[in-house]
């Protein structure tokens, strides 16, 4: 099985060390979405935040700028009836000919979800996303009307004509709560860990291992890291100092320092779990962003050379991961740093990996 290298695009040139200057710029867009394509990416997110752009026209304008990148959107349940949801994307996969795959993200801030109008607590949106699911998967694949009574949704003679492009959206899930773990092992293709230790990491495909026997399923496995290389280990590190200086200060800038609250997804409570374990776990993974931003989101690196970093995410291919996003903290120039070096270089370790796998079966 090939190795699938995700990056990640938006709506405007900004990171944790580039200010955003606008808040929308769709040549960036473009600008980005190519890069990747270039680089030779396999698919590319597009995320979901509660007060940018919406992802299912950047997905589709940055589809129109590319012609065989793939792409994962990001979708929350609860604002978008999910048989509606169902008809927008299997429209956007008629659009862009087959290239999507949704993320479903059931929320795990209460005060980003109430800027939306969301009350639930987190047990009631992962409640929500299973209903959701359900319906969404008969919206796709039904082929005659079908009714749904569940506690948060409640359809009659729902019906769709329009199907997706593809035989099936592949459907990516991820958190790391119990129920999180649950409904992904019921409902996804590909369960998305943000980028823990190589313990943590197995653990997690140790506590679905069960819940897949249950549901008679098996399940692709995602991991996020942030790459941070460069010609020489010592250079590479140099660098990471650089980037936290800088992220330092844009945060304190932003008046962010006083105002950040501790993260209440169980993902990124592992984050911060995992960063009190040290600044660098296993040989090369920094958890210096992630101690900075308290866990809130996708944030340890990978420090080293090109050899050194994809030999880390190799460690994880060994264990089942066969999937990893990357994304850098200069967007563009990093995707394309990345093709030139890491990609080939990972793909050939992971290539190795199944030649190995397979003269031994």
């Amino acid at each position: 099985m090939a190795i699938q290298i995700l990056g990640m695009i938006w709506h405007r040139e900004a990171s944790e060390i580039i200010p955003a200057q606008t808040a929308f710029d769709k040549n960036y867009i473009g600008r980005i979405a190519r890069a990747h394509e270039d680089a030779g990416f396999d698919r590319i997110l597009v995320g979901y935040w509660s007060d940018q752009a919406d992802g299912f026209l950047i997905t589709a304008h940055a589809a129109a700028q590319t012609s065989k990148i793939k792409f994962l959107l990001a979708h929350k349940p609860g604002f978008v009836a999910p048989t509606v949801a169902a008809r927008k994307l299997a429209t956007l996969d008629q659009l862009i000919d087959g290239r999507l795959a949704v993320h479903i993200i059931s929320g795990g801030n209460d005060i980003d979800q109430r800027k939306d109008g969301d009350y639930l607590d987190k047990i009631q949106r992962y409640e929500r996303s299973d209903e959701f699911l359900d319906i969404l998967k008969k919206s796709w694949y039904s082929k005659q009307p079908f009714s749904y009574q569940g506690q948060y949704y409640q359809v009659e003679d729902a019906y769709a004509e329009i199907q997706p492009f593809q035989k099936q959206i592949p459907i990516y899930f991820g958190g790391s709560s119990e129920i999180a773990l649950k409904i992904a092992a019921k409902h996804a293709d590909v369960y998305a860990l943000w980028g823990e230790p190589l313990a943590g990491a197995q653990e997690h495909l140790k506590k679905l291992s069960p819940l897949l026997e249950q549901y008679q399923r098996q399940l692709a496995y995602n991991i996020s890291f942030r790459p941070i290389i460069a010609d020489t280990e010592k250079q590479a590190w140099e660098k990471a100092q650089d980037i936290y200086q800088l992220a330092k200060k844009q945060i304190e800038d932003l008046g962010f320092k006083d105002t950040r609250r501790k993260p209440q997804s169980t993902g990124g409570e592992r984050l911060i779990a995992a960063a009190k374990q040290g600044e660098i776990l296993d040989r090369n993974l920094w958890t210096g962003i992630t101690s900075l931003v308290q866990g809130s989101y996708n944030s340890t690196a990978l420090v080293g050379t090109a050899e050194q970093v994809a030999d880390s995410i190799a460690n994880y291919y060994a264990l089942g991961i066969h999937s990893v996003l990357i994304r850098g903290f200069d967007p563009v120039q990093d995707a394309l740093d990345y093709g030139k070096t890491l990609l080939p270089t990972l793909r050939e370790k992971t290539a190795l990996i199944d030649q190995r796998i397979s003269e031994t079966v």
